[in-house]
């Protein structure tokens, strides 16, 4: 198998992008972790599918339509930092006109803008926070909030984000409360509407951002802050900022491609 590829990265978040506009690729589980396995494949976070709507089985429109795979392989709903890299290859690729763009994912559809500093701010839906469950990372129990972003997160404020376990996955409780697993974030206030952040994705273990996770954090940061103000989010990889109007978030931050090539398998 030969596949064209181009990798990709927002705060720190990497993902191989596939371009297949006519979504003639089958993209097996074991493909896909070979792909992003860091030590035989080309390494990443997750993959970034691209096929036009038209094309593809879970969209029906004529927008580009991202279907994101985990390092896994499993399948997610909703990727923030994905998305924004997402744009930047259509942008940069000249697959949409001008420097806005919408793009279906099984969240729904979303949009998309570049700045001219190259920044891009995606649209992200509606956080919504829901019941409080408890968390165990690295036999220490947490107490976190639930938050839908498209995709489920629990949230823990903690007074040191390093002094989290993140060596294996978090586990919860009750049991119930997550029945396709859960992205668990652990966040430290260090000024109101600012917060340092540490994260483990379902699918793909701990890594340096997760722009969901971060709408997650900030979605509840926002409770205690002025409508019109924003939430800074540094995370590992880099800053993040997060806006909120007309009912749903807003994600701004980096996204930058890396490097294309051929796979060979």
């Amino acid at each position: 198998m030969h596949l064209e590829f181009t990798k990709g990265q927002g705060a720190g978040n990497d993902f191989v992008i596939l371009l297949d506009p006519h979504g003639d690729l089958e993209l097996s589980d074991e493909l896909i972790r070979k792909l992003c396995d860091r030590r035989f494949g080309i390494g990443a976070d997750g993959v970034l599918h691209a096929v036009l709507g038209d094309y593809a089985e879970e969209w029906d429109g004529p927008e580009w339509f991202m279907d994101y795979r985990n390092a896994d392989g499993s399948i997610a709903e909703m990727c923030g930092n994905g998305l924004r890299v997402f744009c930047k290859f259509l942008f940069e690729n000249h697959r949409v006109p001008g420097h806005s763009v919408a793009v279906g994912t099984r969240a729904g559809l979303r949009t998309g803008q570049e700045f001219e500093d190259g920044s891009i701010e995606v649209s992200m839906g509606e956080a919504k926070l829901g019941q409080e469950v408890q968390i165990d990372a690295g036999g220490q129990a947490y107490q976190a909030l639930a938050v839908d972003v498209g995709n489920p997160h629990a949230v823990s404020y903690v007074s040191s984000v390093l002094a989290v376990d993140l060596s294996s996955a978090p586990t919860w409780l009750p049991e119930t409360a997550f029945p396709a697993g859960v992205n668990t974030e652990f966040v430290e206030r260090t000024a109101p509407g600012k917060l340092n952040f540490r994260v483990f994705e379902r699918g793909s273990g701990e890594t340096l951002a997760c722009g969901t996770g971060v709408v997650a954090a900030a979605a509840i940061e926002h409770e205690s802050l002025p409508e019109d103000q924003s939430v800074t989010v540094e995370t590992p990889g880099g800053t993040l900022q997060v806006r909120f109007a007309d009912g749903q978030a807003y994600l701004k931050g980096p996204a930058e491609l890396v490097f294309s090539g051929m796979w060979h398998d």
